[in-house]
This record gives C-alpha cells, sequence and structure tokens, in this order.
C-alpha cells in the first residue's frame, strides 16, 4: 500500500460561526495546494460556544486534517484579527476557555516546520465560501431541529 504524496506548501482558510454568543456554532475549512487546488473541504455543526471559540474550534480540526498533507509549511488564513494577533503573539489571550484553545493551536502546530497565521478580509473569495459552509452546517442543524429548540454543546 503506497503512502499519498506529502506537499511542501498548503494554504489552510477556516472559520467559526455562531448564532448568538454563546449559541449555535459550526466550524468550516478549505486546505488548499499552491496552486490553489482544493485538497479537502469540510464544515460542521460543534455545538454551543461563542464566535471566538468556533473560531479556535475551525483551526485546530483544520491543522489536524492539514497533518495528512503535509508536515512541512501552512499559512493558514483567517478573518479574525483577534485570533491571528493572538496566535502571533501580538495581544495575550485572557480568556481561560479561549486559552486552552490557544494551547491546543500551538501544540498542534509543532507538527508541522513551519505555520504562520495571517489576516484577511471577509471578502476574500475563500473566506467567503467557508463563511456560507459554516452557516450551511447550522442551517442544516435548524431546518432539522427547529429554531427554537436547545442545542447539547
Amino acid at each position: 500500500m503506497s503512502t499519498p504524496t506529502r506537499i511542501s506548501h498548503i494554504k489552510v482558510f477556516s472559520d467559526g460561526a455562531s448564532r448568538g454568543n454563546p449559541g449555535p456554532s459550526a466550524i468550516a475549512f478549505i486546505i488548499l495546494d499552491t496552486d490553489n487546488r482544493v485538497l479537502k473541504q469540510h464544515s460542521e455543526f460543534i455545538g454551543v460556544g461563542t464566535n471566538n471559540q468556533a473560531e479556535y474550534k475551525a483551526l485546530i480540526s483544520a491543522l489536524e486534517v492539514a497533518f495528512s498533507f503535509t508536515d512541512r509549511s501552512v499559512l493558514c488564513f483567517l478573518d479574525s484579527e483577534l485570533l491571528v494577533r493572538q496566535l502571533n503573539g501580538e495581544y495575550k489571550v485572557r480568556d481561560w476557555v479561549l486559552k486552552a484553545l490557544w494551547r491546543e493551536v500551538n501544540l498542534v502546530r509543532r507538527r508541522f516546520w513551519s505555520v504562520s497565521f495571517e489576516y484577511v478580509p471577509r471578502t476574500n473569495v475563500y473566506m467567503r465560501l467557508v463563511d456560507k459552509m459554516a452557516n450551511s452546517a447550522l442551517d442544516r442543524v435548524e431546518n432539522r431541529l427547529g429554531k427554537n429548540r436547545q442545542y447539547v454543546s
């Protein structure tokens, strides 16, 4: 059995969404090669949380999947300036839940030779796509359970 070819550089676009803060939350990500070919895309409902928690969880999930494609260089694009600044060491993480998620990102990033985080506006074509994917995951749950149902995290 052959192992998949490893890629030296990939790009990750991730997003989290929460309807309410906290409220029902979902994550989405797209992993691309350097020619912008989609290697993997994923979205899912993750329970109840804040938007920032969903943003972190989307990134963690994306990095875990990214390892199946590379252990070298990962460029992560996020539309959350807060997360980018926290992950780049410009802001301290004060919230204890976000601090635990920040630590998890830093554990996962050790698997790679290089991981960088860049802010991109929501107008970016890939950010629009992952935003749509995360919101579609929330729509699917709301359509199945109804908007006034209690969500279990």
